[in-house]
């Protein structure tokens, strides 16, 4: 019997590393040789990159499909503007804080919206959101419904606060892909691989499916409120129906979808393709949201998996694989 040997990494995958490994130092260098506009532009791409990863977890790989994680964004938003404004923390360090907010809250929260199953849990999670929004909009402290401005980046200056500000969402971008795709690499990975094709299956094989896909909505959680620091720290103002509002989830969603579902590339496909969209179409209004749709509509009908779950599919190209084969020593 000839020996084999197992394979995590790809041909393609090797060349994807030293090509993300360029692109990470020519991102990390983009502010001495660009400008604030491109800056403030990246922030917002790197913030649904982050989004999009973190809804793939969930709902690819942990079979919850949310569309309230939203509520999670909205704290981390407003957690920022609680400590910067009100307890004069340094706006950047609230950053990591809440992430970690939006996590101890999702520890309760998700203890309630797993008693529900299906569309019902889908619902649940909105209802979850929009709770937290009318709670906000009656807060006085942070202006009520109208929101209330980020005063305490005013202490900062703007050559040091644009920067540091691309690179914070630069680092959680690449915490995020690198996470996720480190996670799915381990045991764990294979435990959520397993969820996803069958609930039932992967009981039988021993994994704890409710405390596995409960870890997966608090860390799901916690990227959602980084990115609501990030994201409120970019444009400086925050209001409860901004913050709370369903079309997060529901870009997020679509980014997912037409990236491939499932897979690592796909967010960062679907990221790239939204964004060109939405730089090319917005100017038309109405008909940018209905492109949308039928975009999405089109891709569910033709490419079930995604635009990469298709390409992954004709070519067996990964670029993060996740999987493992056995080859010939």
């Amino acid at each position: 019997m000839s020996a084999v040997r197992v394979e995590r990494a790809t041909r393609a995958s090797r060349i994807a590393a030293a090509g993300a490994g360029l692109v990470l130092v020519a991102g990390i260098s983009l502010p001495w040789w660009s400008d604030a506009g491109t800056m403030r532009l990246l922030v917002e791409f790197f913030c649904f990159l982050v989004m999009a990863q973190m809804w793939n977890l969930l709902a690819g790989y942990g079979g919850l499909v949310s569309i309230g994680q939203q509520a999670y964004l909205g704290l981390g938003g407003y957690l920022l503007f609680a400590l910067a404004n009100h307890a004069g923390l340094n706006p950047f360090l609230c950053v990591p804080l809440a992430g970690v907010f939006a996590a101890l809250v999702a520890l309760p929260t998700a203890k309630l919206v797993f008693r529900l199953r299906g569309g019902y849990f889908a619902i649940g999670t909105w209802a979850v959101a929009e709770v937290f929004r009318l709670l906000l909009a009656n807060v006085s402290m942070f202006g009520g419904g109208s929101g209330q401005s980020l005063r305490a980046m005013a202490a900062i200056a703007r050559a040091t606060r644009e920067p540091l500000a691309y690179w914070f969402a630069l680092a959680a971008a690449v915490a995020a892909v690198a996470g996720v795709y480190w996670l799915l690499r381990s045991r764990h990975g294979l435990a959520l691989s397993a969820i996803r094709d069958s609930e039932t299956a992967a009981a039988s094989q021993g994994i704890d499916v409710a405390f596995t896909q409960y870890w997966v909505y608090v860390v799901s959680a916690a990227g959602f409120g980084v990115v609501g620091a990030l994201y409120y720290m970019n444009i400086l103002r925050i209001s409860p129906n901004a913050a709370f509002d369903v079309n997060w989830t529901a870009y997020v969603i679509f980014i997912v979808v037409i990236g491939g579902i499932g897979t690592i590339e796909g967010p960062i496909l679907g990221t790239i393709l939204f964004f060109v969209l939405r730089e090319t179409l917005a100017g038309f209004g109405a008909w940018y949201l209905i492109a949308l749709g039928a975009i999405a509509v089109v891709t569910m009908l033709y490419f079930p998996g995604g635009i990469w779950g298709a390409v992954q599919q004709r070519y067996e190209l990964h670029l993060f694989p996740v999987r493992r084969w056995l080859r010939k020593a």
